[in-house]
């Protein structure tokens, strides 16, 4: 079996570094955002460090989800129009569509498929982040930004990677096991490098980290993990999951008890996702 050289940890980093800074902005705004005297200049000041990322936010703020009036000409009166509870996930729908910016070639995936999957986990994460009492700012950063990885491995193999090895359900049921055969490393692990060097939370990192699997521990970081495994149910039954993650998006009734959930309140969790999304979508 041809294997590309396994990525090293700096070329993992230099391709991230590469990327539009909208990711680490976005754990920025975060940060400014627990502070109570941080006021909507700040915020307007982090924003703008990425031009494209500052005019998307304005789109997204004259966009019908804010109420499409077509007033708003500044990022601080974008951020005035909303408010601050809804900063992050202002911010939030302008990255997702700032970063994912090109087809993963490598995965067969369009950036359009791409953009709604992440967002769709975004928005389940927060749904399910305010039934939990986890940080709902966080689950949804941590749902948006979980695909990091498989944009630094796709970008660096463009140019390495016959079309014969690249990504094949047929062959391969996973990302990550088609991942671990051509990189010897996985997107989840290029994820949490990159979100490690951009000074993620560590509890976002270490939940990311293992979500795939959803670990049953007790502790919060597990239970963060579990409730990122669980809103990849939600995109399934939303019709939004990507194929070769699938498999491990399941409901189980272990699940649901560690985030102390009934299936009522997951039947509740995917339709409310679902009606976010179809607001939130159209200002990608």
């Amino acid at each position: 079996m041809f294997v590309l050289p396994p990525p090293t940890r700096d070329t993992i980093l230099e391709i991230a570094r590469r990327l539009p800074p909208a990711a680490t902005i976005l754990t920025s705004v975060c940060e400014l955002l627990h502070d109570i005297n941080t006021d909507l200049d700040q915020l307007a000041d982090q924003i703008r460090l990425d031009a494209v990322l500052a005019a998307r936010v304005v789109r997204v703020a004259n966009s019908v989800v804010y109420g499409g009036r077509g007033s708003v000409s500044s990022v601080e009166d974008a951020l005035g129009r909303v408010g601050f509870s809804e900063v992050v996930r202002l911010v939030g729908t302008a990255s997702v569509s700032r970063i994912v910016e090109r087809d993963l070639n490598c995965y067969h995936l369009k950036s359009a498929v791409l953009r709604e999957s992440l967002l769709m986990h975004g928005i389940a994460s927060e749904v399910l982040a305010e039934m939990t009492g986890v940080d709902r700012n966080a689950a949804y950063v941590a749902g948006l930004m979980r695909g990091i990885g498989p944009m630094v491995l796709d970008r660096y193999a463009a140019d390495k990677m016959d079309v014969t090895l690249t990504y094949d359900p047929g062959t391969f049921e996973t990302y990550r096991e088609w991942e671990d055969a051509r990189f010897s490393i996985t997107g989840v692990r290029a994820t949490t490098m990159a979100l490690d060097d951009w000074r993620f939370p560590d509890d976002t990192v270490r939940a990311i980290d293992s979500h795939l699997d959803a670990p049953q521990g007790e502790d919060e970081v597990d239970r963060f993990a579990c409730l990122l495994n669980v809103a990849g149910a939600i995109a399934v039954d939303n019709g939004t999951a990507l194929p070769g993650e699938v498999r491990y998006w399941t409901v189980s009734p272990e699940k649901l008890a560690l985030l102390n959930l009934t299936d009522d309140h997951y039947s509740d969790a995917v339709r409310h996702a679902a009606d976010r999304f179809a607001q939130q979508k159209q200002a990608l």
